[in-house]
């Protein structure tokens, strides 16, 4: 800050005086001026910024999109990686047990209904919790 001031006439009302008393020793500002100064450029900078619709500056904003991007590569690959897993064991147990279409179908239709009311979050021990609760008889799945 240089200190060529320039003088400025001001009429406020009383209301916006109280906040500035208020806010002034609040914000550890040494005068009046001072607070409706660093007030007056806080509010033009934010408004500079608004002039091209954006809310934060470009390096915060690069640097976002940046992270989100390393983060979307991270969640494929893994995607990717569980899809081949999973792609694998299924057909390991297909080929074991070589379910036929109507016993897959009731299945399916379990499973989904077991996502369903867990939100996704299923286990390996909820599953066996609510088979063994349904008395299923071995023999009329497996065959």
């Amino acid at each position: 800050m240089s200190n060529d001031r320039t003088r400025l006439a001001l009429r406020m009302r009383a209301e916006t005086a109280l906040k500035i008393e208020q806010w002034c020793k609040a914000s550890n500002c040494r005068s009046k001026n001072e607070f409706v100064e660093k007030t007056v450029n806080f509010y033009a900078d934010y408004l500079a910024l608004n002039s091209d619709n954006q809310l934060l500056p470009k390096a915060v904003l690069s640097t976002i999109e940046g992270r989100l991007g390393l983060l979307e590569k991270n969640l494929s690959a893994a995607t990717f990686n569980h899809a081949v897993e999973l792609d694998m064991l299924v057909g390991i147990i297909g080929q074991a047990y070589q379910f036929d279409r109507e016993n897959l179908e009731k299945l399916r239709a379990q499973s989904v209904k077991n996502v369903k009311s867990t939100n996704g979050r299923v286990s390996l021990e909820k599953c066996a919790r609510a088979y063994d609760n349904q008395d299923w008889d071995d023999d009329e799945w497996q065959s």
